[in-house]
């Protein structure tokens, strides 16, 4: 299969997701959107994949690029392809669709639990997640479920966190492919202000066996998703 994927920051790669794309033998090319790069039409790729990002959704002017990732976004929907959103690449999929995205009421930034929805323990996507675990977040804004999609995942600080629309849509808030290296740089990039729903960074990465569990779960949708 021909993957492209987008990226948003120099330092928010596709993660766990990458060995996994190139254990299973998939043709993959990317997109540096904050470099500048221009991405490819629809038609030369079978599935998409947006990944996260510092900026929201609605920063034109500093982002001038998000209008055409969001075309290309809505053009691969519109042609079936599969496209997997993962926080901002989530929150864009959603915007296209058809769902506001919102600032959040807490930004959510660590190990918090989730649950799956009625409509997620009956996804074949979500086959292989408990119906209750703790996924890793970082995110301020939220999203409006788009029509026709269905609410798979909600945590406390959260009610929408992820969503499927149609089998080949698949929305997640939160970060099941973030490795601990990952995260060891994202902080080296960021500090967050202490808040109800964020974790200081050395209790984050002192979570290892959480990292390695959600990399887990994260391959395990890829390969239904995929």
């Amino acid at each position: 299969m021909r993957i492209h994927w987008l990226q948003h920051a120099d330092f928010e790669d596709l993660g766990c997701i990458a060995p996994w794309l190139a254990a299973q033998g998939h043709a993959v090319s990317g997109t540096r959107l904050y470099a500048g790069e221009i991405a490819p039409e629809a038609a030369t790729f079978d599935a998409l994949i947006v990944m996260g990002g510092p900026m929201n959704i609605y920063e034109y002017e500093r982002h001038p690029w998000l209008r055409a990732e969001k075309a290309l976004i809505r053009s691969a929907a519109d042609a079936g392809k599969r496209v997997l959103g993962i926080c901002l690449g989530a929150q864009l999929l959603a915007d296209v669709l058809g769902g506001a995205v919102t600032r959040n009421a807490q930004s959510e930034i660590g190990w918090f639990p989730l649950h799956l929805t009625a409509a997620g323990r009956a996804s074949p996507l979500f086959a292989d997640l408990p119906e209750r675990f703790t996924g890793f977040h970082w995110h301020g804004d939220t999203y409006a479920l788009p029509p026709g999609a269905e609410c798979l995942a909600a945590s406390e600080a959260c009610a929408q966190q992820a969503f499927a629309l149609g089998g080949q849509l698949l929305g997640l808030q939160f970060h099941l492919e973030v490795t601990r290296e990952n995260a060891a740089e994202w902080f080296r990039h960021e500090q967050p202000a202490p808040a109800p729903y964020v974790q200081a960074p050395g209790h984050i990465l002192a979570q290892r066996e959480c990292f390695e569990e959600n990399n887990r779960w994260m391959r395990a949708v890829l390969g239904r998703f995929f």
